[in-house]
């Protein structure tokens, strides 16, 4: 072999080293991020935390304690009193879940019914063993479904009355005109001030697995949804709705191999109505979607696809303090039970 040849020969080689090399590091380069390895105990984790401990002890005790309180309220309810038969002035709650409708809806709008609890003093859904003196049945004025209508005001009208023939009782109701009337208001009070917002976070260059996104998501508060591609961030009240939804492909979530799905987005919501004032919502919502990015080499943008910047979010933030106030001053403070039954 003459030297031509062998200089050629170990120039082709050199080339298709390049070529495999070149090859291997396009494919790693642009497979999805994996999630990596935990710390050992003991090893303290660099983290960007959205809140300090003394930040998120403050928020805690500034919330208050849920109270329980009937499921009715005249501010978004029509509620028919039930008046007993004086002959049987108590009525047992086994009676009345007996009576109760198959079904507590009326076109779209939900049904409830409470009873007087002679002994705790105070109204509740029926419950076995319990005896009641008065009943009231509620209907809902509004919700995103729209307000009552006449419609649905007369199933109202039927199904109370059917209940309150089982228990011996007679039904007050107030005027049809006068609460159709008030569920338009209501919905178009709810209407102008219902804010749902979304942010999204585009991968800038490599995508994402499923578990990659789970081990991020997680550093920064969210935990697993009940559904594939959610995650969710949890009030610090037990029993409150998720402050903050995390969602992403869920055919990657369920995908045969997790570990070969690309993810190149996360989107996060808030729904306002749903969560309280004091717990913060917008400013988690925005610490997470930045902190999120800054971890996972993405950028947040909003439905558009155009970049956010912090000045954009904080002119976003005094709008949401002028929402709350309006929904205070209705008494339909963003995170109340009415507030989350009016808006869903």
């Amino acid at each position: 072999m003459s030297h031509l040849q062998i200089g050629l020969a170990l120039a082709g080689g050199l080339v298709l080293a390049a070529v495999m090399f070149f090859n291997a590091w396009t494919s790693r380069r642009n497979a999805p991020r994996q999630a990596t390895p935990e710390e050992p105990p003991g090893v303290l984790e660099q983290v960007e935390p959205t809140f300090s401990d003394t930040e998120l002890q403050e928020r805690e005790m500034a919330l208050p304690t849920p109270v329980k309180k009937p499921a009715l309220d005249a501010l978004i309810d029509v509620i028919a009193s039930l008046a007993l038969d004086p002959a049987t002035p108590l009525v047992s709650g086994d009676a009345a879940i007996a009576a109760l409708p198959a079904t507590r809806r009326a076109g779209t709008k939900p049904i409830a019914v409470e009873g007087f609890n002679t002994a705790a003093q105070q109204w509740e859904s029926p419950a076995p063993g319990q005896r009641y003196s008065g009943f009231q049945v509620g209907v809902q004025l509004a919700s995103r479904t729209g307000a009552l209508n006449e419609i649905e005001y007369s199933e109202f009208v039927v199904k109370t009355q059917a209940f309150a023939d089982a228990i011996g009782a007679t039904p007050d109701f107030p005027e049809m005109r006068d609460e159709v009337a008030r569920a338009r208001e209501l919905d178009q009070f709810a209407g102008a001030h219902d804010a749902q917002l979304g942010f999204n976070i585009h991968a800038r260059n490599a995508s994402w697995s499923p578990g990659f996104v789970h081990q991020s998501a997680a550093r920064v508060g969210f935990v697993a949804g009940a559904v594939a591609g959610r995650m969710v961030l949890p009030s610090v009240q037990e029993g409150l709705p998720p402050v903050l939804v995390l969602a992403f492909d869920s055919q990657a979530a369920l995908a045969e191999d997790p570990a070969q799905s690309a993810i190149r987005e996360l989107s996060l919501h808030l729904d306002v109505a749903q969560a309280e004032r004091a717990e913060q919502p917008f400013e988690r919502m925005r610490d997470a979607a930045f902190a999120l990015a800054h971890s996972m080499d993405g950028v947040v943008t909003d439905d558009q696809g155009q970049a956010l910047a912090l000045e954009t979010m904080e002119v976003i933030g005094a709008e949401l303090q002028t929402l709350y106030n309006t929904l205070e001053q209705r008494d339909l403070a963003a995170g109340s039970a009415v507030a989350r039954r009016l808006f869903s």
